[in-house]
């Protein structure tokens, strides 16, 4: 039997379940709005730098390729050396990477702190909920534990927009780095003090072919992704490297099934429930990912707002995510799961329709329509995710809990690239087509470009260009929402399929 189930939990630590969860939800945000907060910082950081275009992507891609490459390790890794050791050497890792950036002078070092913060992000992420699950062993209290990380992650990306607004528009883009040190070093402080110590010892020797093998196909899917979002289907080399990841995550599933004591538990996928959750997160992200990327853009350059501003009108998606993810667990102890997690998918697609059927045949879309979108893709958003979530871990046995965790993170993460990668790239092309012939040269390959081409010219003629670059991006991004909206519908259709009519992860009876 493994340490941690022969070991019952101590009671003091029972006792302190609440200050652990505020603590772990503390590094949660920490990590979740460093996903996005630099969407805002960008700007600014690429003015007083001046990096290339490959180092921009680098910049940009480097946190997420780390994280993604490394989650599946370090849930294994936390199994072995410690879950609570691991959290805090991720997060002296984040603070010294972040204090790295503060004082980059040049694009490299941007590149090298942004992959280091990814590495400690990787360590971080699935000691989170792996440490809820020891230290919550009431089904109804975890489930609120869950549905509290569900809400801190989702929101925390959604309100990195906003921290990155008012942090960047008075201080500069190193702000958005230097919020991390002292949220570390908080965190250091108090865990060493207050978070529980727990392990899954395994048998056999550490699977270096499996790490290697892990990390090669995580990244090389998330780089393909990335590149095919930024590059288009027309470009090789992002369909090489999901050739590539295909044949080694291939090669790792089936070495993972042979091994007596595999890195990560691939059978976990043979649990309808967990595996139509995992589905259900990705997918729900896919929609998430692309709103907040396109709608950062659409405020700032095709209707003018400063980063802050910009920021602040995407808050009803964070506040309603919010919301009903603290609803959820007594929901899902009144309500079937399949019901709650395909309502709230079918929630979601409506506010991402919205949009689309409010625009008016002038283009014109006004905030008060977007606001109300807002809203009904985070309330979807926060009761689909969190059911999802709560349902997954619930699903996974303990002593499989780390890879569970990586596999949810995961989710998160490719989601969210995914949706940058397709409905954003279906959103580029669909601008280009949109904008009339007259406009040529570098306003046709961005609304980014095609609005700074627009301020370069001034006058009539820049209002004139600024007004044909925002129809043009008005009428792309609200067809790409709506091909999101037919993605949760298909997630939702799915849930109800396949999700077992009797569970109740919310319930001590189960």
């Amino acid at each position: 039997m493994s340490r941690l189930a022969a070991t019952p939990v101590a009671d003091g630590v029972h006792s302190r379940r609440w200050i652990v969860l505020a603590i772990l939800s503390g590094s949660l945000l920490l990590i979740a709005m460093d996903t996005t907060i630099l969407n805002v910082a960008f700007p600014s950081l690429v003015a007083d730098l001046r990096p290339g275009s490959v180092e921009q992507l680098w910049i940009i891609d480097a946190y997420a390729l780390a994280l993604s490459g490394l989650l599946v390790t370090a849930g294994a890794l936390g199994d072995r050396w410690g879950r609570k050791r691991l959290l805090l050497g991720g997060f002296a890792l984040f603070a010294l990477a972040s204090l790295g950036a503060v004082f980059a002078t040049e694009a490299w070092q941007v590149i090298a702190a942004r992959a280091l913060l990814g590495v400690g992000g990787a360590a971080i992420m699935p000691a989170t909920l792996s440490i809820l699950r020891h230290v919550f062993t009431d089904a109804r209290e975890r489930a609120f534990a869950y549905a509290v990380w569900a809400a801190v992650m989702g929101g925390g990306m959604a309100l990195g927009p906003v921290v990155g607004g008012l942090l960047v528009e008075d201080h500069g883009w190193q702000s958005a780095f230097l919020l991390n040190i002292p949220i570390a070093l908080a965190v250091i402080a108090f865990g060493s003090w207050l978070l529980p110590e727990s392990y899954e010892p395994r048998a056999g020797r550490w699977d270096w072919t499996g790490v290697a093998q892990s990390v090669v196909g995580m990244v090389a899917l998330a780089a393909g992704i990335k590149q095919l979002g930024k590059h288009g289907a027309d470009d090789a080399l992002p369909w090489l490297m999901l050739a590539l990841a295909a044949v080694v995550l291939t090669l790792f599933v089936r070495r993972q099934l042979r091994l007596a004591h595999p890195l990560l538990q691939i059978r976990l996928f043979t649990s309808r429930a967990f595996s139509v959750s995992a589905t259900a997160l990705l997918l729900g992200m896919v929609a998430l990912g692309a709103v907040l990327f396109l709608l950062t853009q659409w405020f700032q350059y095709a209707l003018g707002y400063s980063p802050l501003q910009a920021g602040l009108r995407v808050l009803p998606a964070p506040l309603a995510l919010i919301v009903t993810s603290l609803l959820a667990p007594p929901l899902m102890r009144a309500l079937p799961v399949r019901h709650l997690m395909g309502s709230g998918l079918v929630l979601m697609a409506a506010g991402l329709a919205l949009p689309w059927f409010a625009q008016g045949s002038d283009g014109h879309l006004g905030y008060p329509t977007m606001a109300i979108a807002l809203a009904l893709i985070g309330f979807g958003a926060g009761l689909a995710m969190t059911v999802a979530s709560v349902t997954l871990m619930a699903a996974t046995p303990a002593e499989h809990v780390s890879g569970a965790a990586a596999i949810e993170e995961t989710c998160y993460e490719l989601g969210a690239a995914l949706g940058v990668a397709s409905l954003g790239s279906l959103a580029g092309a669909l601008y280009t087509s949109n904008l009339p012939g007259y406009v040529t040269g570098a306003a046709r390959g961005s609304v980014g470009e095609g609005a700074y081409a627009a301020q370069e010219l001034g006058g009539t003629a820049g209002a004139s260009l600024l007004d044909q670059v925002t129809r043009a991006f008005t009428d792309a991004m609200t067809p790409a929402f709506a091909a999101g909206a037919a993605l949760a519908l298909v997630a939702a259709a799915t849930v109800w399929a396949y999700v077992p009519r009797g569970i109740r992860p919310a319930d001590n009876a189960h």
